[in-house]
């Protein structure tokens, strides 16, 4: 289901204003961090998690391959928010508003996709500004 994620970072932030919703940025090594495939597998991939996603967040992947070719303003724009962001390690997720300001940062966690929703649930309560 490749719709469900972009990979312009202004784009999604244009669609969270415009649905009100929190973005969801995914800092992933898709072809070698294997925390990052293992969550992908586990929960990003699920239809509990793909079914909250589309109703609450706009989701965004934000990779750093090492073998799968990629475009160069992409590659760009990602490295740009890694360093925006602080990111140290693969995977980060961070949860941002509609103006790119962070509300929390989260990554793997086990347990499915029922519970990773529910975790995301609390990281955006009462955090909504």
């Amino acid at each position: 289901q490749a719709e469900l994620w972009k990979q312009d970072y202004k784009a999604a932030l244009a669609e969270a204003k415009k649905t009100k919703r929190a973005v969801l940025l995914d800092f992933t090594g898709s072809d070698w961090c294997g925390w990052c495939i293992k969550l992908k597998k586990e929960v990003f991939d699920q239809k509990a998690f793909q079914d909250y996603a589309a109703e609450s967040l706009v989701l965004v992947e934000l990779d750093f391959p090492k073998n799968k070719p990629q475009d160069a303003k992409v590659q760009k724009q990602n490295a740009g928010l890694q360093q925006k962001f602080g990111i140290e390690g693969f995977p980060t997720i961070i949860l941002v508003n509609a103006s790119g300001k962070e509300i929390a940062r989260t990554g793997y966690l086990d347990g499915g996709p029922e519970k990773y929703v529910e975790h995301l649930r609390g990281l955006l309560k009462g955090k909504k500004k």
